[in-house]
Order: C-alpha cells, then sequence, then structure tokens
C-alpha cells in the first residue's frame, strides 16, 4: 500500500523539476511512512511513498525496466492477491526477477500483457506505468475502486496521484471548487470520474487512461454485468463460502502484522471468524479490534437505525473465534477536538461530511496502527449481499432516485439546510440528483423475463455497488493510509461481486432477512447471537458532551462574522443549531453543525477559490 503521483509534459525535460516533483511525492508521507523514491527521464517523472507489506526490502519504486526500446517504469498502490501465480505463469514466459514484491509481478505483467494486464489482477490496485518505448503514460485503477486515483490533464500531458492534495502541490493545477464540486459534496451520488476539484477526474473504477501526445483516451476492462443465475439455494451457499474461504486466505498474507475490524454485525464477524479458523490451522492468533465511545454500551439507547451496541456482540465473535481483542474506546473530547477534525479534512482533501463517523475511524485506525500495518475489513458486504434498510422499504424500492438517498433523510438529516438560500437555489441539487440517477440507471441489463421486482431489484444492487460504496471505500481508504495502515476489503474481490450480483432477490434474502446468502454462508462460524443479530450500521456517539462541543465550536465560529464560510452558510441558522437548547445528540439533529464546521476548517486549510455563480 503507497502513495503514488506523476507528471507528464511532452514540451518539457521534467529531469528539471525534481523540486515540484518532491513536493508531489511528499503530500503523502502518510500513505507511505516507509519510504520514498521518484525518478525522471525526459517527459515524464514519477514518485512514490511506500507502506512496506510485501519484500520489505526489495520492494521499492519507482521501479523500472530498461528495454532495447525504451525504459518502461512504474509506480504503484495496493496489492495483487494472486502475484505468486502470475509470477509463475511469467516465469514459464522466460521473464526473470530480483524481488519477492508484487510490484515488479505486476510491472513485468505489463511488459508481457500490456494494459491486458489489468484483466489478470485479482485485487485492490491503482497504478501508472511510463511506457518509454511509446512515449505514453498508462494509467489503471482495480475494479470496485478501491484504491483512489486521480488525473489531471494539462495543455501538454497530464498530472496524477493517489489523492487530490499530489496534483494540488503543482503549480498547474488551481485550488478551485464551482458549483458541479460543490453540489457533489452535498448529495452522495458518487458520480463517476468526479473529484470535486475543478479540472480534476478520476481514474474510474476499471478502467485504463492512456495519455500520450496524441491525447488521452479510455479503455473500460471491466463492469458490471447482468448474467443468468442457475445456481440453486445449496449450491449459491456453498459457492459464497467457498468464495469467502479462498479470499481471506489470499488476503490474510503479509509480512507484517495483521488484524481484523469487528464490529459485531454480520459481515465483520463472518470475515473475522474464518480469519480466525485459517490461521488457527497455522498455529496463529487473529488480533481485532472495534471502536467503542465511553459509557455507550451501558447508556445506549435504541433508535430505528441502531437496535442494539455493538460491544457485546463483538466479545461474542471474539470468545467464539479465540482472537486476541482489544476495544477501542473514545471519549466525546477526542471526537470533537478541532485538531483531529483538521486531519480528517487533510486526509480526504474535502469536508466530506460524516461527522464523529469520519473522526472516530480516524482515532480507530490511529490506536491499530500501534499495533498491526494491516487490517481486513468487513466493508461492502451490505452493498453485496443486500443488507442497508432501504433494501427492504418500499418507498426506497419505487422511488425514482438513488435509494439511500430515501432513508439517508429520514435517519441523518440534511446537511444542506445549513447553507445560505441563494446558494442553495443556484445549486439545484434535486436537479442534479435526477440527471445523475437517469444516468445511472441506463445502462443496468436485464434479463430476458425477468420480473418487474426481481429488475427494480437488480437497479438497486447495481447502483450500490457502482456508486454508494465507492464513497464508502474512499473514506475507508483515506482515513486509513492517513495514519499509515492498509485496510484490505475482502467482500470486493470481483469474484463474489459477480457472483452474488446475479443471484436472483429472492435468492438473496430467502429467508425474510437482509443478507440471507452470507447469514447461512458463515453460519457454522457465527455465535448465534450474531447470526440472529439484526443490521446495525458504523457506530456513531450518542454522548451530549459531543454536540454540546460541536455547539460551542460554531458559537466561536460566529463570532468570527468574516469568515469565509459565511458565503456559504447561512449565519442565522448556524446561529439557531448552535444555540437550540433542546438535545442535538442525534446524528442528524447535529449534521448541519458537524457540516459547518468542516467547510470553515477546509477553507482554512486548502484556501480554495470557491465559485458559487
Amino acid at each position: 500500500m503507497c502513495g503514488i503521483t506523476g507528471w507528464v509534459s511532452f514540451d518539457r525535460d521534467l529531469t528539471a523539476e525534481a523540486t515540484t516533483v518532491h513536493a508531489m511525492t511528499e503530500t503523502m508521507a502518510c500513505r507511505g511512512p516507509d519510504d520514498r523514491g521518484t525518478w525522471a527521464e525526459g517527459p515524464a517523472a514519477l514518485g512514490h511513498r511506500r507502506l512496506a507489506i510485501i519484500d520489505l526490502p526489495g520492494g521499492r519504486q519507482p521501479m523500472s525496466v530498461a528495454t532495447p526500446e525504451g525504459t518502461v517504469a512504474m509506480v504503484y498502490s495496493g496489492e495483487a492477491y494472486n502475484f505468486t501465480e502470475l509470477r509463475r505463469e511469467l516465469e514459464g514466459r522466460d521473464h526473470r526477477f530480483t524481488t519477492d514484491s508484487d510490484t515488479e509481478v505486476v510491472l513485468h505483467g505489463y511488459l508481457e500483457w500490456g494494459d491486458a494486464v489489468a484483466e489478470r489482477l485479482n485485487g485492490m490496485y491503482a497504478f501508472a506505468v511510463w511506457d518509454g518505448r511509446h512515449d505514453k503514460l498508462v494509467m489503471i485503477r482495480d475494479r470496485m475502486g478501491i484504491k483512489p486515483f486521480y488525473y489531471h490533464p494539462t495543455s501538454d500531458g497530464v498530472l496524477f496521484g493517489s489523492e487530490p492534495k499530489a496534483i494540488l502541490a503543482n503549480p498547474l493545477a488551481r485550488r478551485r471548487v464551482t458549483l458541479d464540486g460543490l453540489r457533489e459534496l452535498f448529495v452522495m451520488v458518487k458520480t463517476p470520474g468526479h473529484a470535486i476539484w475543478d479540472g480534476m477526474h478520476e481514474v474510474q473504477p476499471g478502467t485504463v487512461v492512456t495519455v500520450d501526445r496524441s491525447g488521452l483516451s479510455t479503455r473500460v476492462y471491466w463492469q458490471l454485468k447482468t448474467r443468468p443465475h442457475t445456481d440453486d439455494r445449496d449450491t449459491t451457499i456453498a459457492t459464497v463460502r467457498s468464495l469467502l474461504d479462498d479470499i481471506v486466505r489470499r488476503q490474510l498474507v503479509a509480512d507484517v502484522p495483521r488484524c481484523t475490524l469487528l464490529s459485531g454485525g454480520l459481515d465483520s464477524s463472518a470475515m473475522t471468524a474464518i480469519a480466525a479458523r485459517q490461521l488457527a490451522r497455522q498455529g496463529e492468533k487473529v488480533r481485532s479490534f472495534a471502536v467503542d465511545f465511553v459509557g455507550q454500551t451501558d447508556n445506549f439507547v435504541a433508535d430505528e437505525l441502531r437496535g442494539t451496541p455493538d460491544t457485546p456482540f463483538v466479545h461474542d465473535v471474539a470468545r467464539l473465534a479465540g482472537t486476541d481483542h482489544q476495544d477501542i474506546v473514545l471519549d466525546a473530547q477526542s471526537l470533537a477536538d478541532p485538531a483531529v477534525r483538521e486531519q480528517v479534512i487533510r486526509a480526504r482533501d474535502l469536508p466530506a461530511g460524516f461527522g464523529d463517523m469520519d473522526t472516530s475511524l480516524l482515532l480507530l485506525f490511529r490506536a491499530i496502527r500501534e499495533k498491526s500495518t494491516v487490517a481486513l475489513s468487513g466493508e461492502s458486504a451490505d452493498e453485496v449481499f443486500g443488507g442497508y434498510l432501504q433494501f427492504f422499504d418500499e418507498e426506497a424500492r419505487r422511488a425514482e432516485t438513488f435509494p439511500w438517498l430515501t432513508t439517508m433523510g429520514r435517519h441523518f438529516g440534511d446537511d444542506a439546510d445549513v447553507l445560505r438560500a441563494d446558494l442553495t437555489k443556484s445549486l439545484d441539487l434535486e436537479s442534479y440528483v435526477a440527471d445523475g440517477y437517469r444516468a445511472a440507471v441506463a445502462g443496468i441489463e436485464r434479463l430476458d423475463g425477468e420480473s418487474d421486482f426481481e429488475y427494480r431489484m437488480r437497479r438497486m444492487s447495481h447502483l450500490h455497488l457502482t456508486r454508494f460504496v465507492r464513497a464508502l471505500l474512499d473514506r475507508k481508504d483515506r482515513m486509513s493510509m492517513a495514519v499509515g495502515l492498509e485496510v484490505r476489503v475482502p467482500f470486493c474481490d470481483h469474484r463474489l461481486v459477480e457472483y452474488v450480483y446475479n443471484a436472483p432477490w429472492a435468492l438473496k434474502s430467502f429467508d425474510g432477512r437482509e443478507k440471507s446468502l452470507l447469514r447461512e454462508a458463515a453460519a457454522d462460524v457465527l455465535p448465534r447471537s450474531v447470526y440472529e443479530r439484526v443490521k446495525s450500521p458504523y457506530p456513531s456517539t450518542q454522548d451530549p458532551r459531543y454536540a454540546r462541543a460541536l455547539q460551542e465550536q460554531a458559537k466561536e465560529l460566529l463570532s468570527r462574522p468574516s469568515h469565509q464560510v459565511f458565503d456559504l452558510v447561512d449565519r442565522d441558522r448556524l446561529r439557531r443549531a448552535a444555540e437550540r437548547e433542546a438535545p442535538v445528540s442525534t446524528q442528524a439533529a447535529r449534521r448541519g453543525l458537524e457540516r459547518a464546521l468542516d467547510l470553515a476548517r477546509w477553507l482554512e486549510v486548502y484556501a480554495p477559490e470557491v465559485i458559487t455563480g
């Protein structure tokens, strides 16, 4: 796991631009605390920060191979979980290796197959190859978009990086956000290719972007396809379990300490229990970590979204699986710390709007990083198996919009409410969402003979797997890499995604509950309490001291009437929220406060030029 960056300029010699390339590279020091490297030749320059996971001494980057036609150099972020099989195949084709790293395997894979190497990889990755044989840059991103990858075309080439901050460190990139960028910030639709910053784009998941002297071109090498599912229930359950066993086995490979993120929900519990069983055969114990809040378990108040606290279920799993477990217990003061909020914004380059769920995730990962370097997460199982409330909400099922928007407003509130009325009118978020939805569903294929209901559920699944999950994966990557922790996501393995996506909804919910296939596939390793537990999302603090701290910070912000944030935020609305006497300890009640404070800190840290007209 690493941070990559680079610059291609066909009109200049970038060997003279070492200072700028160094600056771009150093923005990602947190992503790669173990090593750094740069490489330049003619019109191309590459930068790399390394978090050493496999072959600690041998995997240094940028990595290059000299050929008679020119140098081929690569910077790579991520993991290829099938690199040992690919290495054997390449050795059979007369390739010779000098390291044990997956990076060298991917580089030689490119030498052998060109950008078609992407189709052969199983993993999470974002990498760029400068092919000096043809004077072109090739950028490739994994199928599900697990690893972030951004680029910014210039007049004579391109800038790229794992994160926007690397690109923004180059003087050719302007720190500007237009109305479209703000729209993307305030509605969770994750438009493919959108990067918020003006002029910047994401390399889309499952895509190859090539830049040469004639310009830029793209090729989609993978997308979610509709296919008939002919397996019966028992066969489907057995196949899911077989896939999970193989995926977890592959993703446990590392030369550094590993652990699992354990929430006590079905997803993380199944993944942890399977990992524990596999490592027990090798005489090892799984180390597991969970987040909790001071007093939350004892004083928990159930609501429609979260019916039970996580900790009792976490401990049930830890006991049954025999993990070496630790709860990371956070207090309100840490969650509300403005310095932590700033670290979150610096990690994401944006005021992302997840509130205490962002700060707690960062603090959790920071504590884990003291003990482990690699963590396995249950992220994306809800999207794959159909676990969210909206999958069972008739209004969300029938709504001609992104289904999560129907339920999110109900449970989390609307953080756009804090904006100025004139800005709200200019943003016209309703039209933006409607346009995005029509584009998102336009290409979803329907099976011959598929019922209206099954097709509607297929569309819901597709939207979650191609839009919703990408926002959560980006959040998970940024929060973890901000502290140098690699988080792997077994449920994003494309084989599992493809297989379960095409299982009909009647099979995914055969017992009338969420994630029926996953529950049965892992039934033998789960405690009964978790097997029976209803879906509960990532936890949020209920401590009123956190909400009061937000109110005090908002009052301090209001005492600075000339702050640029009030070009965006309605001062009177923020004042009412800051002075409200009724409890604001629910996520919905405090969401506007969190968003306003995030916007203010983002404006202070990044000083963007925000175009609202």
